[in-house]
């Protein structure tokens, strides 16, 4: 509803169904303020909607639908306009009435020229404060509205500024990623498909938005710390000695202690910490078992041997995704965490071997998911509640 507009010279409705009072009234009235008369409810609820009034004076007894019912309807229409009642003395309880259903006052006949000026006076400085707050609380409105535009604007700005940074930081971890398989080439593109069938298992365990940015972190660095290992051990053909498998099984210290000193990155640690670990106890480096190994370890190892097994090796060609299935339900509960596994099985082959398809055709493309994860992980850095329950869960290999 807006307001009534306030004019230099107030406006005035005189209602009254006795011709005398509307002409005493009027003429007492209008070399002060702009006056118009109506005689009847109807007549005055037309004026009402036609025009902008800062005070009605109405009498309350009148023929036809009374003054109460034109107070009730006439402030309704307008809440900001000031509500003179005009009673008799005998009258007093309606004038009462009229009170309680917001007039601003009420004039007792017969009045005097004095006691009706005071009254419309009075009431129209009450009409002049309901304006004025009316409008300082819309400014305010319309000033916070602004204000709360600007800054939803600034934030998506620094959202898309942050994703942009984010893509790029992300590509970078890809880029280091391919740089440690290029030092073998029989594991080119191991990582990036990896990473997709880990996503695939979060998806299906419904896993939340921080999660699945947790999960490919992990997955995308898990060899990080083969950075420190030898060509002569990690290209060897043939079976790698004691000293060898040593020197080898410590990839897993070194990329521990790569990753522990970038703070944005310590979600990644569990699947590089423990990505050989087996559900028996029987995995490196400190025989964890069962769910002492982080879910995302647990996931990363069903879709590493998932990879492993479909693709070409040194020590074997590429097997179909049926053989892998089956050498993967066969290690269950020793290698692999049964609902992992179990999970695995209840996505069909058919969709497990389009994946690895995309990913070879495609490359490492966003996804929507992967999208609205990276938009949750910059808003929790921003808001300041970044955790990692995944990582915190499992004890550290250190």
């Amino acid at each position: 509803m807006q307001p009534v507009a306030q004019t230099s010279q107030p406006k005035i409705l005189i209602v009254d169904d006795e011709p005398s009072i509307r002409e005493i009234l009027l003429m007492m009235l209008s070399g002060r303020y702009r006056c118009e008369t109506a005689s009847c409810f109807d007549e005055a609820m037309a004026l009402l909607r036609e025009g902008d009034y800062q005070l009605m004076l109405s009498d309350i007894a009148m023929q036809g639908r009374n003054g109460l019912e034109l107070l009730s309807e006439a402030i309704a229409l307008k809440p900001d306009m000031s509500v003179l009642m005009v009673s008799g003395a005998q009258n007093i309880e309606n004038a009462i009435q009229a009170q309680r259903r917001g007039a601003f006052d009420y004039i007792v006949k017969p009045f005097t020229l004095e006691q009706a000026e005071m009254a419309v006076e009075r009431a129209l400085k009450q009409q002049a404060i309901v304006y004025e707050n009316r409008c300082y609380k819309e400014h305010l409105e319309e000033l916070v509205e602004q204000r709360a535009g600007q800054l939803r604007q600034l934030n998506a700005t620094m959202n898309d500024m942050f994703q942009d940074l984010y893509l790029n930081y992300r590509a970078t971890l890809q880029a280091l990623a391919s740089a440690i398989e290029m030092r073998d080439v029989e594991t080119h593109g191991h990582s990036q498909r990896v990473v997709t069938y880990c996503l695939r298992f979060g998806q299906q365990l419904g896993l939340s938005d921080l999660e699945m940015v947790a999960l490919e972190h992990g997955a995308l660095l898990h060899d990080i710390g083969k950075i420190g290992t030898p060509d002569s051990i990690l290209l060897k053909p043939d079976k790698l000695t004691p000293e060898e498998w040593k020197i080898m099984r410590g990839h897993i210290d070194n990329g521990a202690a790569i990753l522990r000193g970038i703070a944005f990155l310590a979600d990644a640690l569990p699947v590089v910490t423990q990505h050989h670990e087996r559900w028996d106890g029987s995995g490196y480096p400190l025989g964890l078992r069962g769910r002492q190994i982080s879910l995302n370890a647990r996931i990363f190892a069903v879709a590493d041997a998932l990879d492993a097994i479909t693709s070409d090796r040194p020590y074997h060609k590429a097997r179909s995704f049926e053989e892998a299935a089956r050498e993967i339900t066969a290690a269950t509960g020793t290698h692999f965490d049964p609902e992992v596994v179990e999970t695995f099985l209840s996505i069909p082959l058919d969709e497990w071997r389009q994946i690895r398809q995309s990913v070879e055709s495609n490359g490492g493309s966003l996804t929507p998911d992967i999208l609205r994860s990276i938009r949750s992980l910059i808003v929790t850095h921003k808001t300041g509640r970044l955790s990692a329950p995944l990582a915190l869960s499992c004890p550290n290999p250190a």
